[in-house]
């Protein structure tokens, strides 16, 4: 199963469990979504469920917090979280801070997603990771999937979630494609907000890294094991709330860690699992942390320098230089 295709069926399912989900953004319905994950919504569903939107970011996801107050379930699609910019008061200011203003008396069930992170030539203003951004404002819960099973479960958990929701997909991740079990293609099928999940197993080195990373991560244990590194790979799935329990227990196993994301290397996700493990297992370590990150630019435009922009496989920074830095511990 795609991702497109998970994302699909768990939007799909949930609006046909709940007659309150609706969706709500540019192209969602007559285009079936720039990316096509809204394909068949709209016929299936109609125009009062399937909202087509003028390019207003901020009236859009206005009207959809304010849905959300008065108990609606609105999951409201921006073509780039870049955008989400245009309405970051409502989805900071409104829709995070309501349920603590309001002691608790008003919750708001608000799915914010779109693609996130670095595509493939479109731009510094449409490739910026926003993960450490919402990851940071208290009232808001931030999910990242990497994998087909992710990506339905989470999403699936986000819409049933009492609290707002920001979704963080990857245009690269749309088409890939992974295999799937008979659990996971259950309408019942959702994955835990606040769980990580261990994708490999090791006992050297402890790697962290969430949706495009987990692949680029899996890759280089791979080729950490040539060099007879074995290395644990972590897939966060959920930045807010941040699995501690699972990357500490990791650490003191292997005694040592690796931060892995695209987004900038300054106040980044891989800054603050490197505090967590500090503060909470910081005498099983036996090296200094290590955080990979993106550079700290905007995004280039051009193909060649955008490729040195992110953390690739083939770079030395998850290859050859973490080996060497491993081996020289």
């Amino acid at each position: 199963m795609t991702v497109r295709d998970a994302l699909n069926s768990a939007l799909d399912e949930e609006m046909s469990a709940d007659p309150k989900v609706f969706l709500m953004g540019e192209e969602v319905g007559e285009y079936q979504g720039a990316y096509k994950i809204s394909k068949g919504l709209l016929d299936k569903y109609g125009p009062e469920r399937v909202l087509d939107t003028p390019i207003t970011e901020a009236g859009f996801t206005g009207i959809g917090v304010g849905a959300a107050y008065h108990g609606l379930k609105p999951v409201i699609e921006f073509m780039t979280f870049n955008f989400s910019m245009q309405a970051i008061d409502h989805i900071i200011n409104s829709a995070a801070k309501s349920n603590y203003m309001s002691a608790g008396q008003m919750s708001v069930p608000i799915v914010f997603r779109g693609p996130n992170g670095a595509a493939a030539g479109v731009g510094a203003q449409h490739s910026h990771c926003y993960a450490s951004w919402y990851a940071s404002c208290p009232g808001l819960k931030v999910l990242a999937p990497y994998s087909s099973e992710d990506a339905r479960g989470l999403l699936k958990a986000a819409i049933r979630d009492p609290d707002p929701v920001v979704f963080l997909e990857n245009e690269l991740l749309y088409g890939e494609t992974f295999p799937v079990s008979a659990e996971v293609l259950d309408s019942s099928f959702c994955v835990p907000i606040g769980k990580a999940k261990i994708e490999r197993e090791g006992k050297d080195v402890t790697i962290t890294a969430f949706s495009k990373m987990v692949g680029y991560a899996l890759k280089a244990a791979e080729i950490l094991a040539k060099e007879g590194i074995s290395a644990e790979v972590i897939n966060l799935r959920s930045i807010r709330p941040l699995d501690r329990d699972t990357i500490n227990a990791s650490v003191r196993k292997t005694n040592r860690l690796v931060t892995v994301e695209e987004g900038f290397p300054q106040h980044g996700v891989g800054a603050e699992i490197c505090a967590s493990v500090v503060e909470e297992s910081f005498g099983y370590l036996d090296a200094p942390v290590e955080r990979i990150a993106g550079a700290d630019v905007p995004m280039p435009y051009a193909a060649n320098l955008e490729r040195l922009a992110v953390p690739q496989v083939q770079q030395r920074e998850l290859a050859t230089d973490l080996c060497q830095w491993l081996q020289l511990l």
